[in-house]
């Protein structure tokens, strides 16, 4: 039995941004990084599966924005390595949440470091930089917003509003450390947030390629592939129906149940599974117990 427990780990863990390395969760002993144990951040990022379902959601909303498109279309080569970039994001966002402090900050400045270079100009002829404090507001709502609401669908329902806007209150750290401005720090202002912009957002051809690449992406192994096909419409189904309508990734009721129940279903297979994942080496390091006994 251990010997299939590990043989999922191994599989869960390649596709997280563990697999890059560069980032050591267990040191230094008791560095809290940048929010500690008892943040809400360390509990809603702590779960593989809500947390993979979250940020596949948050990349399809994310695709609506023409000009935060634009920098991912002209500047990255998420064509050919969708997976490398699931990686990326993973590592920075277990590495803000779980890492030492030095590490946060150490992969807080490389991001800025990186948007500094990503300029351009958007389809329309609009100009845009990664640095733009809205467009990064953007970005952190999307994933920010998806997480949460992949963690209370498939994890927690019942966690509490205070907690949940202290989740926002918490996580708008990083996005502020990035240059962010005037993040929302509830449930209420995100709701607000995303009422505002949507008349900026639309569905265009590089939309619907970034969808294409993104439903076509392959699976790191064969034994993967039903799991990722699985995730994917997971993540569509996570969706607000708005966007969902406007990425038309419409999906029947039928769908959905048969999509959460199928999820319900192999999540705690994997959380059994899995026990050396970033928040895993993070208890570690701060003399917790291990979550599973």
């Amino acid at each position: 039995m251990d010997l299939l427990r590990r043989h999922i780990e191994r599989q869960v863990l390649s596709l997280t941004g563990l697999a890059l390395g560069g980032v050591d969760f267990e040191k230094p002993p008791g560095d809290p990084g940048l929010f500690g144990p008892d943040s809400a951040a360390w509990r809603i990022h702590g779960d593989f599966t809500c947390m993979l379902i979250g940020g596949i959601s948050a990349l399809l909303l994310q695709a609506l924005h023409p000009l935060a498109l634009a920098g991912v279309w002209d500047h990255s080569n998420f064509r050919e390595d969708m997976l490398g970039r699931l990686r990326r994001t993973g590592q920075f966002i277990s590495a803000t949440t779980y890492g030492s402090r030095a590490d946060a900050e150490r992969l807080i400045e490389r991001v800025r470091h990186i948007h500094r270079q990503v300029r351009g100009q958007a389809a329309d002829g609009r100009p845009y930089a990664a640095e733009d404090p809205d467009l990064l507001t953007w970005v952190h709502v999307a994933e920010v917003g998806s997480f949460l609401k992949s963690h209370l669908r498939y994890l927690n329902p019942g966690l509490p509003g205070s907690e949940q806007d202290r989740y926002f209150d918490e996580i708008a750290l990083v996005a502020e450390r990035l240059g962010a401005r005037e993040v929302p720090r509830s449930r209420a202002e995100v709701d607000a947030y995303l009422g505002a912009i949507r008349p900026q957002l639309q569905y265009d051809e590089r939309s619907r390629e970034v969808v294409r690449v993104l439903l076509d992406a392959p699976a790191p192994s064969r034994l993967a592939e039903p799991f990722g096909r699985l995730m994917m419409q997971a993540g569509i189904d996570l969706l607000p129906d708005w966007a969902t309508e406007m990425l038309q990734l419409q999906q029947t009721p039928a769908q959905r149940r048969m999509i959460r129940a199928a999820v319900r279903r192999v999540a705690p297979v994997l959380r059994w599974a899995v026990r050396d994942g970033s928040v895993h080496r993070a208890r570690r390091r701060m003399g917790l117990p291990p979550l599973h006994p």
